[in-house]
C-alpha cells in the first residue's frame, strides 16, 4: 500500500512539472478518447454519410462529447438495431456553439441562442445533404431545450423533412405543455421521470433526472415507428 502511495505521488509530481499547455493538451486528448470510448461523439453527418434516418441528439449539460453518456448513445445503438442499421447519428457538440454549460439553462429559452443556432444548422445540413433520409431529432435536458428551439426555428419545408421528435428530462415540459410548439403531437413523445423537477419548471437535478438511460429503448422505438 505505502509503495502504491508513493508511486501515485511521483505520477503527480510528474504531472504538475509539466507545462501547463502541454498538460491541458494531454487533458483534452484524455476527454476526446474517453467520448469515442463511450460512444459520446458521433459526427456521421459531418463526415459526408448519409442513410435513411439521420439522427440528430442534443446532450445534457456538463456531458462530454456531442452526445453525452445518459441516453444519446444508447438511444442511437438501439435506433441503429431498430432500424436494421439504416441510421446515421449525428451530435449538436461545442464546434457547433452548445457548450451543454449551466448557466444558460437560466436564460429565457432554458439555453442560448448559439446553441439553437448550431442545432437549426446541422437541421438543415441534413436537409440539404440527405434530401431522401427521415429526420429524427432528440434531446436531454438542456438539450431538450436545444431542439425545441430549433424545430420551432425550421422553415416549414425543413421541418417536413423531421418525421420523429424525444424528448429526455424536457426542461421546458410545463411552459410547452409537453409537446413542442408547432409540431404535430403524434410525432413527439416526451419522457419525464417520476420524481424529475426539471419537468415541472424547476432546475432541480434530483436522481430521477439521470435516469433516462432506462428509457432509451422506448424512445428509439417510438422514433423508428416515425421514420
Amino acid at each position: 500500500m505505502k509503495s502504491t502511495f508513493i508511486t501515485v505521488l511521483a505520477m503527480l509530481s510528474v504531472a504538475s512539472a509539466l507545462p501547463v499547455e502541454q498538460q491541458q493538451q494531454q487533458q483534452a486528448s484524455t476527454t476526446e478518447l474517453d467520448a469515442r470510448q463511450f460512444g459520446a461523439t458521433e459526427n456521421d453527418l459531418k463526415d459526408g454519410k448519409c442513410a435513411g434516418n439521420v439522427f440528430i441528439f442534443a446532450r445534457g449539460s456538463t456531458e462530454i462529447g456531442n452526445m453525452g453518456t445518459i441516453c444519446g448513445p444508447q438511444t442511437c445503438s438501439d435506433l441503429k438495431s431498430n432500424t436494421g442499421g439504416d441510421t446515421i447519428c449525428q451530435g449538436v457538440g461545442d464546434a457547433d456553439g452548445y457548450a451543454a454549460d449551466l448557466p444558460s439553462n437560466f436564460l429565457r429559452a432554458n439555453t442560448n441562442s448559439g446553441a439553437i443556432n448550431g442545432a437549426v444548422k446541422l437541421i438543415k445540413q441534413a436537409a440539404t445533404q440527405c434530401p431522401g433520409s427521415n429526420i429524427l431529432l432528440s434531446g436531454y435536458s438542456q438539450g431538450s431545450a436545444v431542439m425545441t428551439g430549433a424545430i420551432q426555428a425550421l422553415d416549414a419545408t425543413t421541418k417536413s423533412q423531421v418525421k420523429g421528435v424525444v424528448m429526455y428530462g424536457f426542461t421546458r415540459n410545463a411552459q410547452d405543455k409537453g409537446q413542442v410548439p408547432g409540431f404535430p403531437q403524434d410525432q413527439t413523445k416526451v419522457f419525464c421521470a417520476l420524481g424529475d423537477l426539471v419537468c415541472v419548471n424547476t432546475l432541480t437535478i434530483t436522481p430521477a433526472h439521470l435516469s433516462y438511460g432506462d428509457d432509451a429503448a422506448a424512445g428509439a422505438k417510438f422514433l423508428a415507428g416515425t421514420a
